[in-house]
């Protein structure tokens, strides 16, 4: 899909009609498509005045959360779980989800950094990935070329299988029957966990601690000892983890790290990130072995999506504090698809098994309790 898109179209509405209705659309199919989805950009004022700008988030996955469950109350039938209505209520969250991150964000940074606010109007001329950056930017000038890297960051991001944890919890809640707004509010709430769409975050972190502290970037010696380290939870947040490093499904190589690592190399050298890119190339290299050395694990591990997702997110100008809910405005198309699809097929509620692993024991009445 990346490959096929070029610089034809923005690819990312293409994505989000193919995981809707389970095919590409033909060109007039998608026109319409995302006609349906510009009209509805528009979020209603008070909206943006009562819930995002007099109560501004201090994370802003939360307040997308929050925004998310608001929108409840502007539905007239919004516990209908009728397929055809979890579809519109879907494409209007997914339409509105990308002006909602950004207004929490100018919101978060005017009333706790103290800094300049500004709201801009979404554009329906503007494909997603350009209507995000037209928001986010104070004089709202973008290139074509930072807007197709986002667009594809947006594609690789639309969905991962049935099996990643908030796609999991889109699944169990849908097979409860609940509504499509408590869904995609919890979807939400397990993509922001470090062990998930959190984890860019954490990738930053460790790797803004290497360029503080690792001497001679350049170095192999230098930088595998420092990862070591890291492993050995001797520095670093002390987690023993490298972050962006492994996969639970991914071993030789993540598909969509790999693409993304070619957006960065070719966007690191007009920016003036090719030092950091390098790095980041090095550690790629180092890692495994590094991983192997110190926890005796022959498991073969590689870098994930969220390795390269945030140097490119800096390189766009994009702040770290929009890097997980970026995640969810990709995300939520593939949320909204597996409930489509959970509603169609699924007849029972999602309960897993569990079994005690506490011997069973007699009742003891309070007298005889010493």
């Amino acid at each position: 899909l990346v490959k096929g898109k070029g610089d034809s179209h923005f690819g990312y509405e293409e994505v989000c009609f193919l995981l809707l209705f389970g095919y590409l659309p033909k060109k007039a199919e998608l026109e319409h498509f995302r006609n349906i989805l510009t009209d509805c950009y528009e979020i209603p004022d008070e909206f943006v005045e009562m819930n995002l700008l007099r109560m501004p988030g201090r994370n802003l996955m939360n307040k997308l959360q929050d925004a998310v469950l608001t929108l409840y109350n502007y539905d007239d039938d919004p516990d209908n779980t009728d397929v055809y209505e979890t579809m519109v209520k879907g494409i209007n969250l997914m339409a509105k989800l990308p002006s909602i991150a950004c207004y929490a964000y100018q919101s978060k940074v005017h009333y706790y950094n103290r800094d300049s606010l500004f709201i801009h109007y979404a554009n329906p001329k503007y494909s997603i990935a350009e209507n995000f950056l037209s928001l986010l930017r104070k004089d709202q000038k973008f290139s074509d070329k930072e807007a197709r890297l986002l667009d594809t960051i947006l594609m690789l991001h639309a969905d991962h299988g049935g099996g990643n944890n908030s796609t999991f919890t889109t699944r169990v809640l849908s097979s409860a029957q609940t509504d499509i707004y408590s869904t995609i509010a919890a979807a939400i709430g397990s993509l922001k966990g470090f062990r998930h769409g959190g984890a860019n975050h954490k990738v930053r972190q460790m790797m803004t601690d290497i360029m503080q502290n690792v001497q001679h970037w350049d170095s192999d010696d230098e930088v595998e000892n420092y990862l070591e380290r890291i492993l050995r939870r001797e520095v670093g947040d002390k987690s023993g983890l490298i972050y962006g490093i492994g996969h639970a499904i991914y071993t030789l190589s993540d598909p969509r790290a790999v693409e993304l690592k070619k957006q960065a190399r070719s966007l690191a050298a007009k920016t003036g990130y090719a030092d950091q890119f390098a790095l980041y190339e090095r550690i790629e290299r180092l890692a495994p072995d590094a991983f192997h050395k110190v926890t005796g694990n022959e498991k073969v591990v590689c870098a994930n999506v969220d390795f390269y997702s945030g140097l490119v997110y800096e390189m766009l100008g994009i702040p770290e504090d929009l890097y997980t809910p970026m995640f969810a405005v990709s995300r939520i198309s593939g949320w909204c698809a597996h409930r489509i699809e959970e509603l169609v097929n699924a007849s029972k509620i999602i309960r897993p098994a569990y079994l005690s692993v506490h011997p069973k024991r007699d009742y003891i009445g309070m007298t005889d309790r010493t």
